[in-house]
């Protein structure tokens, strides 16, 4: 079979400028092409403004070409976290550029406010991240929508897609409240607001449908003898990615070692206690995969569910593991689907509502009333799969709870590791979950499946870039890292990095634990680091270590001064770990630009968000 083959107009660059601009866009990920393109598409329109007023007769107005573009051009903006948002806002704008529409695509951190007003067509995919907050790339439009300095907006016609998880209670929180600012800023919503849990293309699909059809039907062919618009056309890298979320590489396990539970100080002197906690530094190769990170970056992990864990759902409920169901155009036994593809450790609302109408319990649909949003995510924060089951048992079918259960979501760990360092690896820094609930064993799914695996065994990776999370490009920017437990895994790559670039500027660490004999991890690499001056600051607190609780957030209270001064001097600031932490943080923050920096707390949360607009302040919090 043969199919013809599309006729490409001729490249109208010289052989040297198509080696530069290979070189320019080399190693760029989706949303950096999109906003070259975009750039390359401005610049060409700037060039047909002036022949078009030229050419225009004396009676005639000539609207400025941005005017021209709002009335007749898409505008596509993404507020992402982990990368998902921006994969459905990319899917969306190859659509509408493959339609024939003039598309713009900008991630939320990326669009001039300024241009809100003139905006016609407008589509939001934005993620939620926590309880009901925006995505880190969203936060200083988001309070630019909220606040008094908001146009009005009654020209808009919008249309909003929000991705969460529904075990969360304030599900897809951000992206309802931001459908309904823009109704009331005067915007007209074109369709219902998209909500997207875990599956998201079960509601982005027929989503970016609707979507794109009211585009065709907004977006008019411009009239005969006005100024062509140039269309955004993705620019494609020479090869497309081999490994990615669909398809991960199986990378081979390096080492495995945990790091948790040394007592460096007493007669049991590297030998591992009792501890709360167990932390693995763990080491893949990627030798042969083609993958490149930079450090910020995630590794996504697809993991199995544990064998106990399926087993015991298969119990509560008395099925047969090995019967075939089929789902989606697969046909595996109940067990494969439970431990590979269904989401067993986090509860969801519809699963929550779908065992309650099995199980005919009252307290359940209570529960998820709109008045009890606390208990419910009391519940989320609480209870697995197993728990639900066990607490209020129910008759379900194999091919019901297959139906009923959310797809497995692989997991993201920061990178702990620079490549310029340690060449073809990556090293991550795992908190293994394990604890005792309602009378059983609890353990946590990725982090579980992680920490049993041995050398040379294989683990499913895919590199997930996070552009906001990265070293500054200017080596002589000091940098503040705040990383209590895990949290400072990502930062073990940046000291890395900066030292093997040769940046000069000063690298300062604020790191927590409970315990410093328990929980000081990777101390030796810090000592050394300080030694050598690859690391110039290093903050400790250990909140059990003495009477008074002692966190990261006291500790930057305490070097207020300094933290502000470095700030006023151009310094990039950093958060990783827990989000209730990362709120803490953020309200020491504030306090120490209220203190040292004269403002009132409006202004210092202000001066926050305009760090981060400015890309100097960048949170990874999860």
């Amino acid at each position: 079979m043969s199919a013809t083959q599309p006729v490409l107009a001729p490249i109208p660059l010289a052989e040297e400028r198509r080696a530069l601009l290979a070189q320019a866009v080399a190693g760029l990920d989706g949303a950096s092409l999109w906003w070259v393109s975009g750039y390359a598409a401005g610049l060409a329109q700037a060039q047909l403004a002036p022949q078009a007023a030229s050419a225009a007769t004396p009676s005639r107005t000539i609207l400025p070409a941005q005017g021209v573009q709002a009335a007749q051009r898409l505008t596509i903006v993404y507020g992402s976290q982990t990368g998902n948002a921006r994969r459905a806002a990319e899917v969306l704008a190859q659509q509408a550029e493959a339609a024939g529409l003039s598309v713009r695509l900008l991630r939320a951190d990326a669009y001039p406010q300024r241009e809100l007003a003139t905006e016609r067509l407008l589509y939001f995919v934005i993620s939620t991240q926590g309880e009901g907050d925006p995505p880190d790339d969203s936060i200083g439009l988001v309070e630019f929508l909220r606040g008094k300095r908001a146009p009005k907006l009654p020209e808009l016609k919008y249309a909003v897609l929000g991705l969460g998880d529904s075990s969360y209670a304030d599900f897809c929180g951000i992206a309802t409240r931001l459908d309904a600012r823009l109704a009331e800023l005067g915007g007209s919503r074109l369709f219902a607001a998209g909500l997207a849990d875990l599956d998201i293309e079960t509601v982005a699909t027929p989503w970016r449908e609707q979507a794109l059809a009211h585009a065709r039907d907004l977006l008019k062919t411009p009239t005969a003898g006005a100024a062509p618009l140039a269309t955004v056309t993705p620019l494609r890298p020479g090869h497309a990615a081999v490994w990615s979320h669909e398809h991960p590489f199986p990378a081979e396990l390096l080492f495995n070692q945990r790091i948790s539970g040394r007592d460096f100080k007493g007669p049991r002197f590297g030998q591992h206690g009792v501890a709360d906690k167990d932390v693995r530094h763990i080491e893949l190769s990627l030798e042969g995969s083609g993958l490149h990170y930079e450090p910020g970056d995630a590794l996504g992990v697809r993991h199995r569910n544990p064998a106990a864990l399926v087993d015991g759902v298969i119990e509560a409920l008395q099925l047969d593991g090995e019967s075939a169901v089929s789902e989606g155009g697969d046909t595996l036994p109940l067990r494969e689907w439970l431990a590979a593809r269904r989401e067993l450790t986090r509860v969801s609302r519809p699963f929550l509502a779908t065992h309650a109408a099995h199980a005919q319990a009252e307290e359940l649909n209570t529960l998820l009333g709109p008045a009890n949003a606390p208990a419910l995510a009391q519940l989320f924060g609480t209870h697995q799969i197993i728990d639900v089951l066990r607490r209020w048992p129910a008759d379900w079918s194999a091919q019901e709870l297959v139906a009923a259960l959310r797809p497995l979501a692989p997991r993201l760990y920061s990178i702990a590791s620079s490549r310029k360092r340690v060449g073809e690896e990556a090293h991550l820094t795992v908190d293994v979950l394990g604890y005792e609930a309602f009378g059983h064993a609890h353990g946590g799914a990725a982090s579980g499946f992680l920490a049993a695996r041995e050398e040379s065994d294989q683990v499913p990776v895919y590199i997930e870039a996070n552009e906001r999370f990265r070293v500054p490009a200017d080596g002589s920017r000091d940098i503040l890292m705040i990383g209590p437990g895990t949290g400072v895994a990502p930062f073990r790559g940046f000291v890395q990095e900066r030292a093997e670039t040769g940046a000069r500027g000063r690298n300062w660490l604020f790191f927590g634990a409970q315990h410093f004999n328990h929980g000081f991890f990777y101390q030796s690499e810090w000592q050394d680091a300080l030694r050598s001056g690859e690391l110039h600051r290093l903050d400790l607190a250990f909140s059990r270590d003495q009477a008074r609780k002692i966190y990261v957030q006291d500790r930057l209270r305490e070097r207020g001064r300094d933290v502000y001064d470095w700030l006023q001097n151009g310094a990039h600031l950093y958060v990783c770990g827990a989000i209730a932490m990362g709120k803490d943080v953020q309200a020491a923050l504030q306090a120490i630009v209220v203190e040292h920096g004269g403002l009132d707390d409006d202004a210092a949360r202000e001066y926050l968000v305009q760090l981060q607009t400015e890309g100097r302040y960048s949170r990874d919090v999860y």
